[in-house]
Order: C-alpha cells, then sequence, then structure tokens
C-alpha cells in the first residue's frame, strides 16, 4: 500500500480562517481539480468562525477538513503492502510467503484485519533451530490440519480442525515391547506401513498417529482408531522426511512478537519520532497500522529516503506565523494571496500571485475567467461571501473597483442579493450568545512580526453598539492571556463598526498603548474602552503598516 501516492495536494488557509481564507480555499481547490490531473482538498488550520460557518450553510458547503498539523508523517512515506497471515498459519507456509514476498518480515492479523503480531526470519529460524522439544507441537496448540498440509497427506480418521494440547511427538521403531515402553496417552506418534507398529501405537494411547511412506492403512485399524478416538493421517513420505517438516507445522502465533510489544506506526506518526525509534533498534521493517489497530503494510529503513512531504498551496495568506503548523515539512506549490508580502521563505520556486485587491476570492474568481471554468452557483456564493465579508460590503479602504466587479457578477451566479447576504453574515458573525471569550478574540486573529517584536491583531465586524459592548467586556479580562499563549509582546483586537465605518481598539501589552497612539497620533479618552479610531476599519491596509512603521 503506497499510502505516500494517495496524498492530495492541500489548499488551505491561515490559522484561526476568516470568510476569505476558507472559501477561497474551497473554490480554488475547486478550480484546480478542474484544470489539473492531480487531485487538490481544501482544508482548513483552525476552527470555522459563526459568520463563515453561516456562510457555508447558507451554500449548503461542508466545512474543509480540518489539519492540525502538516508536518511529514508516515502517510507521506511508500509503505510496502505484505499481506497478513491468519496466526493458526504454519511456520513453513510463513517462510515460503516470506520468500515469495522477499521479505524479512510477516504480520499476523485476524479475519477482520487487525494486527496481532509479527514475525521474522530470525523468529522462524529460531523456532525451527532451537526448539528441540518433543511436546512442541502440543506446546504451541497446534492445528491438525496444519500437519495434514505440511505432510500433504490425509485424514482417514478423526477432526482435522482439531488443535493439540498435549503428547509428546514420537518415532514408533523397534518391537512392540520398545513402542510400549515409550509410548504414553495422547501421544503424536509417527509410525510406517507395518500393521503391528500402528496397532501398537493406538493400544499403547496415542491420540495422533501419522502413517508414511503411503501404505494402505487397513480398516481394521482405522476401526480401532476411532474406538480410541485416535486421529489417522496418511502420507507418501517416509519417516525420516515426515520427521523433518511436521515441527514446521507449529503456528507462528507460537514464536511471533505481540501486537503489545510491537515497534509499529501509525499513519499519523511524524517522521522524526519514527526515525528516533530506527535508530534504537536493528530491525528493518516494521508494521503500519491505524490508531484501531488495523494493518496496513510494512514501513522499512530505506523508505524514509523516499519520503515525500505533504505539498501544499496557501491562500489568504504569505507570513510564516499564519500558516498551519510544520509547514516547514513541507512543499509549498502555490501561494495566491491579497496581503503583504511577509516572511515566507521556499526551497523552490513557486506560483506567487499576489494582488492588491481586497479580498482573495476577487483573485480567485479572476482565475476561473483565465483558465475559462465556469463557476458553479455554490462556489459563487462562496467567492461573493468572501469578498463581501473583507471589503465590509465595500466599505473597507481595501476594496478596489474589481472587487465591485466581481461581487456584481458573482451575485448574478448565485442568484442572491449583495447587500441581504452581507447583512445576514455580520448579524451572525456578531452574535456572541454562548460564545466564550477565546473563541470570539480567535475568530479572526493574525501573528505579525517586525524584528524581534511578534504582536497578534484580531478582528470582529459590528452591526450593532449593543453586541460591540458585549464583545469589549467580553474580551477585555481575555487579551492578557493571549500574551502567553502566543509568545506576543502586545495584543490589539478592533472591534470594527461597519456602519459607522470606525473601529474601536483594546489591547494587552507593556508597550501596547504607547505604540497604539503614537501609531495613529491619538490618546484614549477617560471613560472609555481602548481608542477610538474613526475611520480605520482595515487591519491589512491601515492597523499593520501603521503599526509596524511607529515600531520602526
Amino acid at each position: 500500500m503506497n499510502i505516500g501516492n494517495n496524498q492530495k495536494i492541500m489548499v488551505i488557509g491561515h490559522k484561526n480562517p476568516d470568510t476569505d481564507s476558507i472559501c477561497s480555499a474551497i473554490a480554488y481547490a475547486h478550480l484546480k481539480n478542474a484544470i489539473d490531473g492531480n487531485k487538490y482538498e481544501a482544508c482548513r488550520a483552525g476552527e470555522v468562525n459563526q459568520e463563515t460557518e453561516f456562510v457555508l450553510k447558507r451554500f449548503e458547503v461542508q466545512p474543509p477538513r480540518q489539519v492540525f498539523n502538516v508536518h511529514t508523517q508516515v502517510q507521506d512515506l511508500p509503505v510496502r503492502e505484505v499481506p497478513g497471515l491468519p496466526k493458526e498459519t504454519s511456520m513453513r507456509k510463513a517462510w515460503l510467503a516470506m520468500r515469495d514476498n522477499d521479505s524479512a518480515t510477516q504480520p499476523i492479523t485476524d479475519e477482520q484485519g487487525q494486527l496481532l503480531g509479527i514475525i521474522s526470519l530470525n523468529d522462524l529460524s529460531r523456532g525451527n533451530m532451537d526448539n528441540l522439544s518433543p511436546t512442541v507441537l502440543s506446546d504451541a496448540g497446534t492445528p491438525v490440519k496444519n500437519i495434514v498440509e505440511i505432510l500433504n497427506g490425509k485424514v482417514l480418521t478423526g477432526d482435522e480442525n482439531e488443535v493439540l494440547r498435549q503428547g509428546v511427538l514420537s518415532i514408533g521403531a523397534g518391537g512392540a515391547e520398545a513402542m510400549e515402553s515409550h509410548i504414553q496417552e495422547g501421544d503424536i506418534v509417527m509410525v510406517g506401513n507395518r500393521f503391528e507398529a500402528q496397532l501398537t501405537a493406538i493400544e499403547a494411547g496415542a491420540h495422533l498417529l501419522v502413517v508414511c511412506l503411503g501404505g494402505e492403512v487397513s480398516k481394521t485399524i482405522i476401526k480401532i482408531a476411532k474406538a480410541k478416538d485416535c486421529t489417522v493421517i496418511a502420507t507418501e513420505a517416509d519417516t525420516y522426511e515426515a520427521s523433518r517438516l511436521i515441527v514446521q507445522s507449529v503456528p507462528i502465533s507460537a514464536f511471533m512478537t505481540p501486537y503489545d510489544q510491537l515497534l509499529s506506526f501509525t499513519p499519523e506518526t511524524p517522521v522524526d519520532e519514527v526515525r528516533k525509534v530506527m535508530e534504537s533498534t536493528r530491525h528493518v521493517y516494521f508494521p503500519v497500522h491505524t490508531k484501531a489497530g488495523k494493518y496496513l503494510g510494512l514501513l522499512s529503513r530505506r523508505n524514509l529516503l523516499k519520503g515525500k512531504g505533504k505539498q501544499l498551496i496557501l491562500v489568504d495568506h504569505n507570513e510564516k506565523t499564519q500558516c498551519v503548523d510544520g509547514f516547514e515539512d513541507a512543499d509549498i506549490l502555490e501561494i495566491i494571496d491579497h496581503h503583504r508580502i511577509g516572511s515566507m521563505e521556499t526551497e523552490n520556486p513557486v506560483m506567487f500571485r499576489n494582488l492588491p485587491v481586497g479580498c482573495t476570492a476577487t483573485i480567485v474568481t479572476g482565475m476561473y475567467h483565465e483558465y475559462g471554468v465556469e463557476i458553479p452557483e455554490q462556489i459563487a456564493g462562496l467567492l461573493l461571501s468572501a469578498i463581501l465579508s473583507d471589503t465590509l460590503e465595500f466599505r473597507s479602504p481595501t476594496c478596489t473597483p474589481l472587487d465591485i466587479d466581481r461581487a456584481k457578477e458573482l451575485s448574478k451566479i448565485a442568484g442572491v442579493d449583495t447587500h441581504e447576504l452581507a447583512e445576514d453574515m455580520f448579524a451572525a458573525g456578531e452574535n456572541l450568545d454562548g460564545r466564550t471569550p477565546e473563541d470570539v478574540c480567535y475568530q479572526d486573529f493574525k501573528i505579525f512580526t517586525h524584528g524581534d517584536i511578534r504582536f497578534g491583531v484580531g478582528q470582529g465586524s459590528f452591526m450593532s453598539q449593543k453586541n460591540m459592548d458585549k464583545a469589549i467586556q467580553l474580551l477585555k479580562p481575555y487579551l492578557g492571556e493571549t500574551l502567553e499563549k502566543d509568545n506576543t509582546s502586545m495584543v490589539f483586537f478592533m472591534l470594527t463598526d461597519v456602519r459607522e465605518q470606525s473601529s474601536r481598539v483594546i489591547y494587552a501589552g507593556d508597550e501596547a498603548e504607547n505604540t497604539l497612539c503614537a501609531a495613529f497620533q491619538t490618546e484614549p479618552k477617560a471613560g472609555e474602552e481602548g481608542v477610538y479610531l474613526p475611520g480605520v476599519v482595515s487591519r491589512k491596509k491601515q492597523m499593520i503598516p501603521a503599526i509596524l512603521n511607529t515600531l520602526g
């Protein structure tokens, strides 16, 4: 099972995703699947906020799969498919399978595919060479059918599904007296085609009689065996050959390493952890199974050299601090964004499209036109919603004529009224019923860096003063907690009044107030929460540039 070849290319937005981040990822993944032979999947790097949740439900689209990190994992590596064998399988049959598969390790599974353990060539060698006990067959609980299979024999009487639980393995050689002296009740006895030897073994209490040399077994012997509850197997092999082969009928479960003692991995195991495990042992192959224990395949040491990290397309961001965890291990193929060019570095050249427009969805809409792909009604609704969200229904200074033109086009395709959709979206987004401070704070929150300074800026849009006041009371005591949580020195939260085209900014951090006031040449007013910034509604075009300029 070459797990690594089954991975889709992830189209993913920033942490704490907003409507643009989610909707543009969905739309661009749809476009790429329409024009490219690869498989693309829209993903998200955080929880869906209330505004975005409303949009997805409005246009009947499922939220993208959440990805917590994109570190290279076992599922990104080629994993070899070696079929599992039942635990009852004989040692010889397991060896033949390993020889045919050119594998030094054999997985052992149950009927449902659950991993029970593994057995290696070394285990088989020890089981075959080191174990000289005459009770090996009964000690291992050997099924009679294994013996029949190994000896290419035929059951003349008895149950081949029986499992041997007692008895010593012996060869019925010599005269009757010699045989009677060493055969005990329940033994497993191998004899030739002599009537006397067969009868003596049965009468002495043998539970399993193996008749070698392909001789005929008389009806009398079979009748006596039935009466004594003795199973009789006939084989063409001579006694010497049969005695060598019969020990190999022992089930592999007797020598396997059980599941709870395995060095094994799941598809989600990070490659760094795999390397540490492999460095501490001389094993060549390691089983891979699901968290529930279902066997998937074998991972070898050389598979690590063939590993290929996850492949990403980033939308609506290009800064390290906003990327999904583990992006350093991934292969970034494209970046589609409308923000300032930040701190991102890539190992290989990428397709980087960055335009000074109000929304990533505006760029994605244009790419549908470039490739001649018709925009479906649902996708049009998502793209329109993203533009309305990012431009605050065209009120934001980041809004361009192209954003407006694209929105008009998309509203016709989606069959919705632009203003009504925007009103419903913003109302859904500002609803605070049952929400926690953390939920509200991180619904649209980004981290930025300037030199050694790391700061966070969140934003929420409000249509009513009542909800804005509730948000302030909810967030103000919480902002201080985010400093340590996100390893930032300052945090700002913009509570943007969509109708009044202004923002009230609350903050935390020793230098936050001085930085904010210096950036906008203002002072907090007595009796008011935070700092009131008339005309400031854009984090991208107004808030961040002003702070960065102040920080020098």
